[in-house]
């Protein structure tokens, strides 16, 4: 860094992305730094659905992100596209959910947030075989190719002169006076002004090295590992995103199709395993038996950052005046990242936030 950003945000995922443009647009000098290759984990390896699974069974604090990421999405998809010249395919796939015991919340849910619902039609049904219970079509969710939509982003930052600094992984800092005054990474010593961690699944442990001696306000994330496979199948396999139990399958324009996910409590594990392979081979060859046709291309496993009631930390740091973070999305961050970005910035730049930042603080359940 030839001169002190403003803001210095500590991980390259769509947290970190998004977090430094809404910074970048508010007139702050931006740097990123990552560990890793920018946009390579969570952010990469997750599905692109933009709605939670089952959100009537999240926490309303979550909903209210949902709804205002949604409110966001379209101009800034259409933005980054014309910026980057790359398609995130921000595509209107609707979604079938095929059981729905707790139906009656969920249509409370989807009133409640003006989600429009209809019955699933029997054309709709008949192209899956499982036990329907109750089932819901909601026929306006979208998804994005999250791998294309974090180069999209990227290349806008480029654009927007946000500097990156990827392979380079956070030591310590050096604190004085109750404020972050530099950090020392793998590639050197930087100055800083503001520093906002957006860190993911890796915000607990690297907290805990930080911070030994501030252990009341670590933030619970731990990681959450999810596993996924692809599907080399033709453009007219599937055209809606399906949800049944726990696992779903997602269309995308080239015909690919992606089976996920598993929940597993892992650690930093990311490896995968052949049983897992078999049996999300066995829910998508069960589910849509069109799919036993076409070979798997892809298996691979992404770290989530879980919290006890999958609410995430947007939040100055109680007692360290230029320390903030963005993290502990758990599922949910490329459908989060626009809302939680924005509630952000507006804390730092002191604007009236547009969500009441009050859940999402330290010291609030998560």
């Amino acid at each position: 860094m030839s001169t002190i950003p403003d803001i210095t945000i500590i991980g390259g995922g769509i947290m970190g992305l998004l977090t430094a443009r809404a910074c970048r647009l508010a007139g702050a000098k931006v740097t990123i730094l990552e560990q890793n290759q920018i946009g390579r984990e969570s952010s990469w390896a997750g599905g692109g659905i933009l709605l939670p699974i089952y959100p009537w069974r999240h926490h309303d604090a979550v909903s209210k992100l949902v709804i205002q990421s949604l409110t966001l999405y379209p101009s800034l998809i259409a933005s980054i596209q014309q910026s980057s010249q790359i398609d995130p395919e921000f595509i209107q796939s609707g979604m079938l959910i095929c059981k729905n015991p707790d139906y009656n919340d969920a249509l409370s849910w989807c009133d409640t947030y003006a989600i429009r619902h209809t019955p699933a039609s029997s054309e709709l049904l008949n192209k899956f075989t499982t036990d329907y219970d109750q089932p819901l079509w909601l026929p306006d969710i979208y998804q994005a190719r999250n791998p294309r939509l974090l180069k999209s982003v990227y290349a806008d930052l480029v654009q927007l002169g946000v500097e990156f600094i990827a392979d380079s992984e956070l030591k310590s800092l050096h604190i004085s006076n109750q404020r972050v005054h530099a950090i020392t990474t793998s590639t050197g010593d930087y100055p800083i002004g503001q520093i906002v961690l957006t860190t993911g699944s890796w915000t607990g442990r690297l907290w805990q090295q930080l911070f030994a001696d501030q252990q009341s306000t670590q933030p619970k994330i731990n990681p959450v590992k999810g596993q996924m496979l692809l599907f080399e199948a033709q453009p007219d396999t599937l055209d809606t995103m399906v949800l049944d139990d726990a696992h779903y399958l997602i269309p995308r324009r080239d015909g690919k199709i992606l089976a996920g996910s598993t929940v597993e409590q892992a650690d930093f594990d990311k490896s995968t395993d052949p049983e897992t392979k078999a049996h999300l081979t066995h829910f998508a060859h069960q589910l849509l038996p069109a799919l036993q046709q076409f070979p798997i291309i892809a298996h691979w496993a992404g770290l989530r950052p879980g919290t006890e009631q999958g609410i995430p930390y947007i939040a100055k740091h109680p007692e360290l005046k230029n320390l903030s973070i963005n993290a502990g999305h758990f599922r949910n961050g490329l459908t989060l990242a626009p809302a939680s970005a924005e509630l952000l910035t507006d804390l730092l730049f002191d604007r009236p936030p547009k969500l009441d930042p009050t859940p999402y603080q330290f010291n609030a359940p998560h």
